[in-house]
C-alpha cells in the first residue's frame, strides 16, 4: 500500500497545480446553487432539489470520466506509468492512489450538492451514499479509457462520448421503456433513480452500481496488464 500512498501524493500534488481539472469539482455545484436559488426558490411549482439532484446525477455519472481518463493517458504518455509497473506497482495500488484522491476530491463535491439541497437525515445519507458510489464508478470507467487510449488527446476524445452516453441514457430512459430496460442495468441509471425517488428500492440500486464497480475493475486490471508497458 506504500505504493498506492506515493501516486496518492503525486496525484493531489498534480491535481492543485491544475486549474482545469478543479474546476470539473466546482462547476456542477456551482450551477446547481445558481439554478437553485434564482429559478427553483422563487417557483412554487419546482422542488428546491431539482436542480441539485439533477447536476449532482450529471456530476457523478459523468463528469469525471474525461477528468481521470486525461490523467492515465498522460501518464502514459509521459512514461510515467512505465516506471511505476517496472517497478512493481500493482494495477489495484496504481488504481488505488490516482482513483483514491480523485474519490475523497469527488466526495467533498458530494457533500457540497448535500449542504445546497434541502434533505432529511435519511435522504442526505442515500443521496450521499448513491454519490459517491456512482463516482466510484465513473472513476473506474475514465481509468479504463486512459488506459487504452494511445494518448492524452485520444483519451479526451474517446471519453467524451462514452460519459455522454452515460450521463444522458437515463434522461432519455424516461422517455423510452426499451432503453429503460437496458439502462437499469447501469450504474448512471440507478444514481438516477435514487435521487430522484429517496423512498424506492435504494437496496437494489446499490447493488447493482456495486457490481458495475467489480466489472469494471476487473476490466482495468485487464487493460492495465495488457497496455501498462507501452506509452
Amino acid at each position: 500500500m506504500r505504493s498506492a500512498k506515493t501516486i496518492f501524493i503525486k496525484q493531489a500534488n498534480d491535481m492543485f497545480k491544475n486549474v482545469g481539472t478543479l474546476v470539473q469539482f466546482t462547476l456542477f455545484p456551482a450551477i446547481a446553487l445558481i439554478m437553485t436559488l434564482l429559478i427553483a426558490v422563487p417557483s412554487e411549482d419546482i422542488s428546491n432539489n431539482m436542480f441539485v439532484t439533477m447536476k449532482a446525477a450529471m456530476f457523478a455519472g459523468m463528469g469525471l470520466v474525461t477528468v481521470v481518463a486525461s490523467i492515465i493517458a498522460e501518464d502514459r504518455e509521459s512514461k510515467s506509468l512505465r516506471l511505476l509497473v517496472m517497478a512493481g506497482v500493482r494495477p489495484q495500488e496504481y488504481l488505488l492512489g490516482i482513483g483514491g484522491f480523485i474519490l475523497l476530491a469527488g466526495s467533498v463535491t458530494a457533500i457540497i450538492f448535500g449542504l445546497i439541497g434541502d434533505f432529511t437525515t435519511m435522504e442526505l445519507v442515500k443521496f450521499l451514499a448513491v454519490l459517491i458510489t456512482g463516482t466510484a464508478a465513473s472513476i473506474i470507467v475514465g481509468a479504463i479509457v486512459g488506459m487504452l487510449a494511445k494518448n492524452q488527446q485520444a483519451a479526451t476524445s474517446v471519453g467524451m462520448p462514452i460519459a455522454m452516453v452515460l450521463g444522458f441514457t437515463p434522461m432519455v430512459a424516461n422517455f423510452s421503456e426499451p432503453v429503460e430496460r437496458f439502462a437499469m442495468v447501469l450504474y448512471t441509471q440507478q444514481i438516477n433513480v435514487v435521487v430522484n425517488d429517496f423512498y424506492g428500492n435504494f437496496g437494489r440500486a446499490m447493488a447493482v452500481i456495486t457490481a458495475n464497480i467489480a466489472a469494471l475493475v476487473i476490466l482495468f486490471a485487464v487493460a492495465y496488464k495488457k497496455k501498462g508497458l507501452r506509452g
